[in-house]
């Protein structure tokens, strides 16, 4: 019962983990990178798709994202789904092949703004194992009245749970600082 609950209790922390880095994926640093645009969705074939499932996305250079879809005839609801997308305020522009997104510099402004959506993000992510732990310790306090956990298992229980929590809190504060350093920097 002891190992079973401080793995689901990680598994959860895990996905919480993985969650941050998908979401700090889609924020746009100075760089290209494929992340910022294959999980937007597009309006295809009469129902609303990821990028990533009808285009080859990749990045050519620093600078530039290249959008190549497997159907040409997608062209023009890819551009418009990237025009659309107010969070990253690209441009694309269409070839007739492919869609080029060059990525412009980072502002000052803008910078201080991404900085604060990364600090709201990690406080997600925080919330979301704060939520987890909460879980996880009443699932212990309800295991111990039911004896199916000593006093002393379940105390310790809890303490691994919350050794566990302030490790995963560790390593969000380090991926969202990361973020926030890619970012900053000019």
């Amino acid at each position: 019962m002891e190992s079973q609950l401080l793995r689901q209790t990680e598994s959860k922390f895990n996905d919480t983990l993985d969650h941050l880095h998908s979401e700090l994926a889609g924020v746009r640093s100075g760089r290209a990178s494929t992340g910022l645009v294959d999980s937007i969705k597009v309006e295809v074939y009469g129902q609303s798709m990821p990028l990533k499932a009808i285009a080859t996305i990749s990045t050519p250079d620093s600078k530039t994202i290249q959008i190549q879809p497997w159907d040409q005839s997608n062209l023009a609801f890819i551009e418009k789904a990237l025009t659309q997308n107010q969070n990253l305020g690209l441009n694309p522009s269409n070839d007739g092949r492919v869609v080029r997104v060059t990525i412009p510099p980072l502002s000052e402004e803008t910078r201080t703004q991404l900085a604060r959506v990364i600090a709201q993000k990690a406080e997600a992510g925080n919330i979301s194992l704060r939520n987890a732990r909460h879980e996880a310790i009443n699932a212990i306090k309800t295991a111990e009245k039911s004896k199916a956990l000593t006093i002393d298992q379940a105390t310790r229980l809890q303490k691994d749970i919350d050794k566990l929590a302030e490790a995963y809190q560790a390593r969000i504060h380090e991926v969202a600082t990361t973020k926030e350093q890619e970012i900053m920097s000019v």
